[in-house]
This record gives C-alpha cells, sequence and structure tokens, in this order.
C-alpha cells in the first residue's frame, strides 16, 4: 500500500492538500475534480490497467487535478515533472503495455527535447489524458474548468451523433447571429466526434474537457454571409471578448472585412493575411461543454473552444480535411473565433437556440 501522501520522485505534498506558495483552491473543488475524474476514467477511457500520472506543482489547479488522480489511482506512478530528468520520464512511458494509461498534468506544456509526448504516446497504443496550460486558469477559473471535466455520456454521446448524423445529410446550414446571417451552401464534410466514445477510433484519450463535433463546409467557397462574433483567440492564445460583438464579413469562403473590430481581432487577421495571403473560413466547431457559456468563460482558449455553441476557425490550417485550394505546407493558423448565435438551422430546422442544441 501506498502512504497517504502524493509520492513523487523527489517532492511529496499531502492528499487533497496544496502548498502555502499557491493560492489553493477549496477543498470541495478536490473532492468534485476527484467525481469528474473518476468518471473519465471509468465511461470515458475505460481504464483497468496500469497508470503514470506525469504533473508538476506550479500552479493551485494542477495540484488540485494530481490530488485527484491520486484518489482514483492509488496504484498508478505519479512523477513530479520538474523533479526528475527528461529520459526518466520517457523510461516509465517506456515500461508500460499497451492499453495502459499516461495522465499529463500540465501548468503549461510539457516537452522532453523533440519527443512530441501525445503523439508518441498513441504510438506506443496508450491511453493519453491530457490536462494542458492550466496556469492560464486561475482562481474561480480553475472551479470551472473542474466543473467542465464532468462526463455525461448519455448527453454528450447522444448529442453528438445526433449532430454528426444531422450534419452528414444536409445541404444547407444558416448560423443565424442576430441580424446576420452565414450561410454554407455546398453541405458539409463527414463531421468527426470528440465525445469520449473511442469505440471506432484508433486512439484512446486525448485533451480535456471534452465535448465537440465539427466539420467544415464541403465547398470552402460555398461559405457566404456575415457572422457577428462574441469572442475571438488573440495572438497570446488567449480568449478575447470586445466589448460589443465583432461582424465578420465573408465571400467565397475568405474574410473580406469587419465590422467593429478592435486592435487585437485586426492584428490577428493581420498575422494571418501576412502569412497565408488571405484568410479562409475552415472549421465549423460545435461546442457541446455545457460549463462554458458566452458568460462562463476561462482565458484558455483550447479547453474554452468546447463552449455550447457555435465556433469558426480562421486561418488554412485543418488538418482534418484536405482541400485543393489548401497547401499544407504553407497553412499555419487556426484561430478560434465564437459566433453571437440565437439560432443555427440546417435546411431550413433550427438545430440550436437559446444556447442549448435541439437534437
Amino acid at each position: 500500500m501506498k502512504s497517504s501522501s502524493l509520492t513523487v520522485q523527489g517532492a511529496a505534498l499531502p492528499d487533497g492538500s496544496v502548498s502555502a506558495a499557491v493560492n489553493a483552491l477549496p477543498e470541495y473543488a478536490i473532492d468534485l475534480a476527484e467525481k469528474n475524474v473518476h468518471d473519465i476514467l471509468t465511461l470515458a477511457v475505460e481504464h483497468t490497467q496500469a497508470a503514470v500520472v506525469v504533473w508538476d506543482a506550479q500552479c493551485a489547479l494542477s495540484i488540485a487535478l494530481a490530488s485527484a488522480y491520486w484518489r482514483c489511482l492509488p496504484d498508478a506512478i505519479f512523477i513530479d515533472f520538474d523533479s526528475v530528468a527528461p529520459e526518466a520520464v520517457r523510461a516509465e512511458f517506456e515500461r508500460l503495455m499497451p492499453g495502459d494509461l499516461v495522465v499529463l498534468i500540465q501548468s503549461t506544456s510539457f516537452r522532453l527535447d523533440a519527443f512530441r509526448i501525445r503523439v508518441e504516446l498513441f504510438k506506443l497504443q496508450l491511453k493519453v489524458i491530457e490536462h494542458p496550460h492550466l496556469s492560464r486558469m486561475p482562481g474561480d477559473q480553475g472551479l470551472l474548468y473542474i466543473e467542465s471535466l464532468a462526463y455525461d455520456p448519455v448527453y454528450v454521446r447522444g448529442t453528438g451523433h445526433a449532430l454528426k448524423a444531422r450534419f452528414d445529410s444536409a445541404r444547407v446550414g444558416i448560423i443565424n447571429s442576430f441580424g446576420e446571417q452565414l450561410i454554407f451552401s455546398s453541405g458539409f464534410e463527414p463531421a468527426k466526434l470528440n465525445v469520449g466514445d473511442y469505440s471506432q477510433m484508433h486512439n484512446v484519450g486525448g485533451q480535456f474537457p471534452i465535448g465537440e463535433v465539427f466539420t467544415e463546409s464541403k465547398d470552402l467557397e460555398g461559405l457566404n454571409g456575415r457572422v457577428r462574433l462574441s469572442i475571438f483567440g488573440d495572438t497570446s492564445f488567449t480568449v478575447n471578448k470586445p466589448e460589443r460583438p465583432i461582424t465578420l464579413i465573408v465571400d467565397k469562403g475568405r474574410v473580406t472585412g469587419t465590422v467593429d473590430s478592435t486592435p487585437e481581432f485586426d492584428l490577428v487577421l493581420a498575422k494571418i493575411r501576412e502569412d497565408e495571403g488571405e484568410i479562409w473560413v475552415r472549421e465549423l466547431g460545435l461546442g457541446l461543454n455545457r460549463t462554458f457559456t458566452q458568460e462562463r468563460l476561462v482565458s484558455d482558449i483550447g479547453t474554452y473552444e468546447r463552449m455550447c455553441g457555435v465556433h469558426l476557425s480562421l486561418g488554412a490550417k485543418h488538418g482534418s480535411y484536405n482541400k485543393p485550394q489548401i497547401k499544407k505546407s504553407a497553412a499555419r493558423y487556426h484561430v478560434d473565433v465564437f459566433a453571437y448565435t440565437d439560432t443555427m438551422t440546417l435546411d431550413g430546422e433550427v438545430i440550436y437556440r437559446d444556447g442549448l442544441w435541439a437534437v
């Protein structure tokens, strides 16, 4: 049996407590994290084998999650990333067997030289749960992050598969954006799911929290109109909410202008235009995570992307679909922007209204 402390190579923290050097999250938050982590382990990744948890103590949220995983995985190996050499971390990975689990709890993002951690772990046929950029979500944002880890398979899988079925057969989609319309007139690429159902997938796991369906226009030039943006990812990968929505003007799949823009958003567009020549609108993301709304925000754009609503990507980069207009070698940007949406329709039928999916 292990001791009651969160033991790591070179450090130890009492189970469920945090260092006085970090603004601690309350005990009830760790209790909730334990419940949500348990559901992820049992219902999503279906963990039954050995596990390695790599974590750091650089922020309160990271420590709270490490404590939650400690409670759920008492037989796992816990490694403080900042206390050991990279070779030691890789050696632990290489001892694992296919189907074992690696959990990465990261205040920023772990680096092991040229070793792309999640990609290489998947090559070893390991399950992966990744929690990156936690230091971007201090204080109450950490509480929202923990809440967003809740896993309801009936809702997220049911809604996800229903949305995929609808989009895969739809001919026309319209984002109604409080007086503006963005029209997808050429149908959609086969939608992909991030709903914790890995039964038909080669890899098990990924970045958490989850809850998203994504696709894009079959013909990139079959996208036209205007859409109001309430939130966008800025050049520091941070959620940016302007005082009033920015109207994006789209012609044949390309951004041709804006109304009520901000200096920060202009900088995003300028960088894309400078490096890619023009600004494509690619991903259509359908977020399912009901923790995040237009008002309930976290700063990390990769986490907030799961927000229950509609988002788009600006820039040519979208590795899930190949398009003749896009040279992968020249595609550099994938910037998430969030549509201020009152309804969305597919072939005339409402599928999203009042902040919720209606499928």
